[in-house]
């Protein structure tokens, strides 16, 4: 019996950070699916290991812990064989990359959950289209990401903080980043368009998790291809709210 299980839903961003993770590093680990629109985060069983009902989720033994970058933070302690790089043992390198996790969820995460929710995912869990809650949400992005250029990425940085290779923050943001493979292209090159430096990163941080990255990404790319198909069938939507 696998002693880690993560408890996850891959069309949600921190599982397949969480789920990457521990595949780069060859953690060995179960991967216990948790399907959102189903409800299994809401059954009682889960509720036991996460009574914030949200994913993902590990236990570790008869550790239980829920929140990604905790989750990320524990396996990298934790855990042998995982390289420094991705939580370095140095206080302040690691005092720099929690910063940006902080900052993460009240800026780039809110954007990103609050646009995509409120556009392509509203319909697909039978809510209706909020272009008011996304015009917000869509703002929220655009200062997210010019914080990151210019800020994390300043010159020809390959990773956060001008890293050489990523950390935990790469692969929590990166993640974030790719929840706009839903979009229609229009919305994600408007989005993505202006920022170059992201585009490289994202770039940079798939070439160094391949072949995980991508497989684990593969839920939103049969997502969108789905999607794409009803619209279809419909005749076209409008490719922009």
């Amino acid at each position: 019996m696998k002693q880690l299980k993560v408890f996850a839903d891959r069309m949600s961003q921190p599982s397949r950070a969480v789920i990457i993770f521990c595949k780069i590093n060859g953690i060995d680990f179960e991967e216990v699916r948790i399907d959102l629109r189903k409800g299994d985060h809401k059954s009682k069983e889960y509720r036991e290991i996460n009574p914030m009902g949200q994913v993902p989720a590990i236990v570790d033994g008869s550790f239980k812990l829920f929140e990604s970058h905790a989750i990320l933070r524990h396996i990298a302690c934790t855990f042998p064989g995982v390289s420094d790089h991705w939580y370095p043992a140095d206080v302040f390198s690691r005092a720099k990359i929690n910063s940006i996790l902080d900052w993460h969820h009240s800026n780039l995460r809110r954007g990103s959950t609050n646009f995509v929710q409120s556009t392509i995912l509203a319909p697909a869990v039978g809510l209706p289209l909020n272009p008011q809650a996304a015009c917000e949400a869509e703002k929220v992005i655009l200062s997210s990401l010019s914080i990151i250029e210019s800020i994390w990425l300043k010159g020809n940085a390959r990773f956060l903080l001008g890293n050489p290779q990523p950390s935990i923050a790469d692969l929590s943001l990166v993640c974030e980043i790719m929840q706009f493979e839903v979009l229609s292209e229009n919305d994600r090159e408007r989005i993505l368009g202006p920022y170059p430096k992201t585009l490289q990163w994202i770039e940079n941080v798939k070439n160094e998790t391949n072949p995980h990255f991508e497989e684990a990404h593969n839920v939103l790319y049969r997502f969108k291809a789905k999607q794409r198909s009803k619209q279809g069938s419909l005749g076209g939507l409008p490719a922009k709210l």
